[in-house]
């Protein structure tokens, strides 16, 4: 076991024993008592509900964070990595397509070890918990649909990826990271009218009271507004959400079903200017260019690493290739992500907080807005006293009682 090996293995126990430890103190944060200010929307038995709900998700996340690492650890250390790259080259499809078929076999057991825990998740506990609202039938077409969508977007990319690494020399690094950052701009400004209509329908928000009041505030603060959009949420789940989403005039406010059933205009539109707030403040734009250097930064790492033989050595591989390389480098890659991970998180919660602010100034009328975070937290059983440590860890909003701790000192 080389350096390269034990830093990897380091890396991997080290991520799973600090989520475990953020999960146990998470739980020990639970109160007895309803906090003050959720008192009169959550009676003791929803209360204790919500509590039960949040043990059950994290002991299942226990069983399915230790199910990965495992494994992981049996692919490695039964050099199956290996064994499957003399599989992929006994096709002699030549190194792009041989890529292909490693990686895409990489993802397809990937896949079919993770259905039984979506099924579990989707059927058992969300079912037992009153959210579930998927039928068989929705979940294996979410499944085929997913499938060819991650074949079709995965296989350009990957083919681009591998040819320029393979031809390219010394140059492939900024070849991939300027054709996946267009890649990625292009596929935010498709999603909403092509991608995302695949799995839900949109209809545009009907006209009346709710429709002017939003944009009429809209006007207010010079905000472009073509339409709003409301999505069948309730297909799925009777979890409620809303979300902005695109670019220029591919841009789409959506509003779950589920989330207007619940709430007031007055507190809708609370919740669209805190989405709009985003946009005002150049969120969405500062956290996509953050993104895109991210993107940068990491295939100027791979190209240092791809053919290291000590890389490959980890894995008791052979024969060096740019496919198995981009797989390794993923794992090695892992600390970097992990600590980028926390400080882009540190920031969207800083963000967060900007948009409420944004939306109580806008709306004057914190209230609102206080309410509908109450009603969004109650309704989709949100732990609302999460510890510190796992707020660092997972969160990329702030807890619900710190932001309206912020909303009510605007």
């Amino acid at each position: 076991m080389n350096t390269i090996a034990v830093i990897i293995l380091t890396a991997v126990f080290a991520d799973f024993i600090l989520h475990c430890t953020a999960d146990v103190l998470n739980l020990k944060m639970l109160k007895n008592n309803i906090p003050e200010a959720f008192r009169g929307l959550y009676d003791l038995n929803n209360y204790n509900k919500c509590k039960k709900y949040l043990k059950v998700n994290t002991r299942f996340g226990w069983i399915t964070s230790t199910f990965d690492l495992i494994i992981i650890l049996i692919f490695w250390i039964g050099k199956f990595f290996p064994l499957l790259d003399q599989w992929a080259r006994s096709w002699h499809k030549g190194p792009i397509i041989t890529g292909l078929i490693y990686i895409g076999a990489l993802a397809l057991i990937k896949i079919l070890l993770s259905i039984p825990f979506s099924i579990y998740s989707t059927f058992v506990i969300e079912e037992n918990f009153g959210f579930n609202k998927t039928t068989w039938g929705t979940f294996l077409k979410d499944l085929i649909k997913g499938a060819i969508l991650l074949i079709m977007i995965g296989t350009i990319l990957l083919t681009g990826i591998l040819a320029f690494f393979k031809y390219t020399g010394d140059n492939a690094w900024w070849y991939c990271w300027i054709c996946v950052s267009l890649f990625t701009l292009a596929i935010q400004f498709i999603a909403p009218t092509w991608i995302m209509p695949l799995f839900n329908k949109f209809k545009p928000l009907e006209e009346g009271e709710l429709k002017q009041s939003i944009f009429s505030y809209a006007r207010s603060i010079d905000f472009q507004l073509k339409n709003i959009y409301v999505m069948d949420g309730s297909k799925r789940s009777s979890k409620s959400n809303a979300f902005f989403t695109g670019f220029g005039e591919n841009k789409r406010i959506v509003l779950f079903d589920t989330l207007i059933k619940k709430h007031t205009a007055k507190e809708l539109v609370a919740v669209l200017a805190h989405e709009m707030g985003h946009y005002k403040k150049k969120h969405i734009f500062q956290m996509t260019l953050i993104n895109i250097m991210q993107i940068g930064i990491m295939f100027f790492l791979l190209s240092f690493f791809i053919s290291s033989q000590a890389l490959f050595d980890a894995f008791y591989m052979e024969q060096k290739s740019v496919y198995a390389g981009l797989i390794f480098f993923g794992m090695l890659y892992s600390p970097i992500e992990f600590f980028a991970g926390i400080l882009m998180q540190l920031y969207s919660r800083k963000n967060e907080y900007e948009a409420d602010k944004f939306a109580v100034k806008t709306t004057a009328d914190p209230e609102s807005m206080v309410n509908a975070l109450k009603k969004l937290s109650v309704d989709n059983l949100s732990n609302i006293t999460p510890h510190p440590f796992y707020v660092f860890l997972n969160y990329s909003h702030p807890p619900v009682l710190e932001r309206i701790k912020a909303i009510l000192s605007c």
